[in-house]
């Protein structure tokens, strides 16, 4: 099944994904901001809050009704015969579902030890399953999501220059490569730039309602927000590596 692409122009549908234990937390107030700006501008929203939800992130023969190999289980060998099966359980199901109907894909989390936090790592272990959501060369700019867009929603404890080029972090492009290219890019959406917060614990009351209003701005401007290039499949050899005139521009 590929993803139906929405009529410019039309009503916008936004998944947020939130990622916050502490619904007092800057994380929860984005998250509100987000919804009340998408909701007051006529929009669709749903909110996954994995932990009110109580989410668990472990996977297990519980990802499943269906059973492929009841003396081993691979998870993979198990997902495509769910997907054959319709054998996902109901938590994973409902996810999937979200996920198809939104045109918009937002994850909003705190950047712990530089990815992402254990439960919205493990949604994605458990929702993103072979099949259904990727495999069989449905990936990157032929994935099941292309047409849909995708965003991180960011905070970061540590100050914007310690995660530039020379900073000692790192860059924060590379910090969100895996995330932005091997999951939301693997899987056919369109990478927007991620809404980054830096160490909004630090920040005044004054400061911290300045970004929601621009946060606000942002994702009332999903549809023409900037993306981030990534090579499609067809500038790869068959090797996986990028064609000489494409890396050297020739």
């Amino acid at each position: 099944m590929v993803a139906q692409i929405r009529p410019c122009g039309t009503t916008m549908r936004a998944f947020i994904v939130h990622a916050h234990h502490e619904p007092a937390s800057f994380n929860g107030a984005m998250t509100r901001a987000a919804t009340a700006a998408l909701f007051g501008a006529g929009h669709e929203v749903v909110v996954s809050d994995l932990y009110a939800m109580g989410f668990n992130p472990v996977s297990g023969r519980h990802n499943f009704t269906t059973i492929k190999d009841a003396r081993y289980l691979r998870q993979q060998q198990e997902e495509i015969y769910a997907a054959e099966n319709d054998g996902f359980a109901p938590d994973i199901r409902a996810e999937m579902e979200k996920l198809f109907w939104c045109d918009v894909l937002i994850f909003q989390f705190p950047l712990w030890w530089f990815g992402l936090p254990a439960i919205l790592k493990g949604w994605v272990d458990r929702v993103f399953a072979m099949r259904r959501i990727y495999g069989g060369g449905v990936y990157y700019d032929r994935g099941v999501f292309r047409g849909k867009r995708a965003m991180c929603s960011v905070t970061i404890g540590g100050r914007a220059t310690m995660y530039s080029e020379y900073g000692l972090n790192g860059s924060i492009s590379t910090i969100l490569f895996p995330i932005h290219h091997g999951i939301l890019y693997f899987t056919g959406f369109s990478v927007l730039e991620p809404f980054l917060v830096h160490a909004p614990a630090r920040l005044s009351q004054e400061e911290r309602a300045a970004h929601l209003v621009r946060y606000e701005q942002r994702v009332l401007e999903l549809e023409t927000a900037p993306g981030i290039c990534f090579p499609k499949l067809d500038e790869y050899d068959d090797d996986g590596v990028l064609k000489r005139e494409v890396h050297s521009g020739t």
